[in-house]
């Protein structure tokens, strides 16, 4: 049975700087098509459903884009919620199980990375399961890691692979949290109280395209050559 996927697409963008003044991130170009459309390519290979899209940054350019797309649509406003709260918000769209989220600034090459989730979701230990890359397998993106991954797949926080932005998560605990709009972050720190947040290192790359250097890296990432 096919997961529900959430696209989160309502952020500002402000890493793109005067590329998102007058457009959403998620309809910037890479490889001349628009970042989300390269995150729905790997949904409709994978059999996500169904598709939900937050949006809040200039919502009516997403929406038009989307159009036509059998893409269900959460408008956030006045407010924009953060990934926790837009999540939270979308439950409605989404159904009560387990959901796919995925961040709409990333470029992957190798394996369909939805796939690579979905055979290691194992629900009865786990409450999150985070996809990671290693960071030498990482393009476009700096820093020390996110996630230590131990020997049974369990994360804890601290310098070693880089979120994806990619996970399934069973959404039940959204709903101890009392404010509106809140990070994913804190979703998290609950599971790994009770042990049960795990991740998995991806074995392709991946490129961060969250900042105006990242189109070009992840243009020569897809055009790169088979090896």
């Amino acid at each position: 049975m096919s997961l529900p996927l959430m696209l989160f697409a309502a952020g500002f963008g402000t890493r793109m700087g005067a590329l998102t003044a007058s457009r959403p991130k998620p309809l910037i170009e890479v490889a001349g098509r628009p970042l989300i459309d390269h995150a729905l390519d790997l949904a409709t290979a994978h059999g996500a459903a169904p598709v939900v899209a937050n949006l809040h940054y200039l919502p009516d350019q997403l929406a038009q884009h989307l159009a036509g797309r059998n893409i269900r649509l959460s408008l956030e406003m006045p407010e924009i919620l953060e990934t926790g709260g837009g999540l939270r918000a979308a439950l409605p769209l989404l159904g009560t199980g387990p959901v796919f989220t995925m961040n709409t600034d990333a470029v992957w090459r190798g394996p369909n990375p939805l796939d690579q989730l979905a055979g290691l979701w194992r629900p009865a230990e786990m409450d999150a399961l985070l996809l990671c890359i290693p960071r030498a397998q990482t393009v476009g993106h700096s820093g020390t890691g996110d996630f230590q991954i131990d020997a049974d797949g369990r994360a804890t926080r601290g310098p070693g692979s880089v979120y994806s932005g990619l996970q399934i998560v069973k959404p039940d605990l959204l709903h101890t949290i009392p404010e509106r709009a809140f990070s994913l972050n804190r979703l998290w720190d609950l599971m790994l109280s009770e042990g049960r947040l795990f991740a998995a290192d991806y074995p392709g790359q991946w490129c961060d395209v969250g900042h105006p250097e990242g189109i070009a890296l992840a243009e020569s990432l897809l055009a790169a050559p088979d090896v």
